[in-house]
């Protein structure tokens, strides 16, 4: 039998709670509140909102959106915090279409831990770039997603084409 390993898993799996939630707190209140923001990926940040890569990521680019303010639901959003939310997600969706040239994105909430909600106290956006053919037999046949860059790699990039947005997005 072949095993593939994926030892950044435990991390994850040793954060969650008897109940499912984080042990550790809000880690999405860490990363807003984080020193360093490459250790933390958080790679734009706004006064009512940040972007925050995925360290569990679906696929390449997976990044959160993020209140500033540790809110659950929609509803308990002031008007400003929703529009910051929406032009966050407006604009990384703008910065990955010129950095990445995905074909497509998967853009969407989780409300509830029925619906798939790892942390449904601090609401977050998720946004998945997709190419043409990014699924392939590993996740049909092994239940494994082959992500094809570094988490710092790319945070590096991103931070590179936020503070040049007239840059050359390749380099």
């Amino acid at each position: 039998m072949e095993r593939l390993w994926a030892p950044w898993r435990m991390t994850y799996i040793d954060g969650m709670g008897d109940d499912g939630s984080h042990k550790g707190g809000c880690f999405l209140c860490a990363a807003r509140d984080a020193a360093e923001d490459r250790k933390a990926l958080v790679f734009l940040r706004r006064p009512d909102a940040f972007a925050v890569l995925n360290r569990f990521p679906y696929n390449n680019g997976h990044t959160l959106i993020v209140p500033a303010a540790h809110k659950g639901s929609l509803t308990a959003l002031s008007d400003a915090e929703m529009l910051a939310l929406m032009t966050l997600t407006r604009d990384v969706m703008e910065l990955f279409s010129r950095l990445m040239r995905p074909d497509g994105f998967n853009v969407g909430f989780n409300f509830g831990r029925a619906a798939g909600a790892g942390l449904p106290e601090h609401l977050h956006l998720h946004i998945v770039p997709r190419w043409n053919g990014d699924t392939n037999y590993m996740p049909v046949l092994a239940d494994t997603k082959v992500i094809p860059q570094a988490l710092e790699d790319l945070f590096d990039r991103l931070r590179a084409a936020v503070e040049n947005p007239a840059g050359d997005p390749q380099h």
